[in-house]
């Protein structure tokens, strides 16, 4: 039952070749230290399924990606993630690119273990001219509608970030949102977890309105990665806001000859407790303020 691993180690299950979901929303709650583990990596060619952010930015920079299915690739106050759009004009790597609620619905029937799932959603739009692969069906129970069936987005890996996690792989989100992160964890065959505060089990009993915030089974859960300010420079809300200054500083790499190799070396090949030293440690991320969306 003790599910806790090293981020190196649990990173290290990752193979080339893998399709990876990495759970957050933009610059909300993202994985990152989990994401920089695996820009650590040697793995290369993934299939990534991100509503994205930094994440997907630094894996295309990296050239980790070999195929994204996403929605969008944000930072909110910078619109359109500076990297991922290099790797979009480039032409550098292959895209399905959907809605936000054809995603939903793709990770939903993994979910759930079907194919696919019929909505009305996307029909009439550019989703489906620019996406062959996807299907337009007849009912099997008659009418005259067509369905477009938004097939099952599976997952060999998910990376997710929590507030708290317990070693048994009991995950609590405390945010106003906890966007698609539980159909990311049951669409995933190895569901990679990293969490701002290791809790005792007795945490989860102690207070029964805890479980509230517990938004799938710890069967779920493969591994679960014990790393302090573990979203950063993504916000974690209520613990801690985004980092803007540092988003802008890295948005500002993208535009500097050898900007990408720079920003690595910097930040994410100097190790996780160097990166949370230069960023101005623990209470620096802590004081962040908390965005208003």
């Amino acid at each position: 039952m003790n599910k806790l691993m090293s981020s190196r180690d649990a990173v290290a299950q990752i193979e080339s070749g893998m399709t990876v979901g990495i759970g957050g929303w933009g610059p909300r709650r993202k994985p990152m230290a989990l994401v920089r583990e695996l820009l650590r990596s040697d793995v290369s060619d993934l299939t990534v399924v991100a509503y994205g952010g930094a994440d997907v930015g630094m894996l295309c920079a990296a050239g980790k990606i070999k195929k994204l299915i996403f929605a969008f690739v944000s930072l909110d106050f910078i619109p359109l993630e500076p990297y991922f759009r290099q790797a979009r004009q480039n032409a550098s790597i292959d895209v399905m690119e959907i809605d936000e609620g054809l995603m939903l619905l793709g990770l939903k029937a993994a979910a759930m273990g079907a194919p696919y799932i019929p909505t009305a959603v996307g029909l009439g739009t550019d989703v489906v001219t620019t996406n062959p692969d996807l299907q337009v069906i007849e009912s099997p129970y008659g009418g005259d509608k067509q369905w477009l069936a938004m097939p099952a987005l599976n997952l060999d890996v998910a990376l997710l970030h929590v507030d708290r996690a317990d070693q048994r792989g009991v995950c609590q989100i405390t945010g106003p949102d906890h966007y698609m992160d539980d159909l990311f964890a049951r669409a995933a065959n190895n569901t990679i977890v990293s969490c701002d505060e290791l809790v005792e089990t007795d945490y989860f009993h102690s207070d029964p309105q805890q479980a509230r915030s517990v938004f799938w089974e710890r069967s779920c859960t493969n591994a679960v990665v014990h790393i302090p300010c573990g979203a950063h420079p993504s916000s974690c809300t209520p613990l801690y806001g985004l980092d803007a200054s540092h988003f802008k500083a890295y948005a500002a790499s993208a535009k500097e000859e050898g900007g990408w190799q720079q920003y690595f070396d910097d930040y994410i090949a100097v190790g996780e407790e160097q990166y949370l030293t230069k960023v101005g440690g623990v209470e620096a991320v802590k004081a962040l303020p908390l965005p208003i969306y």
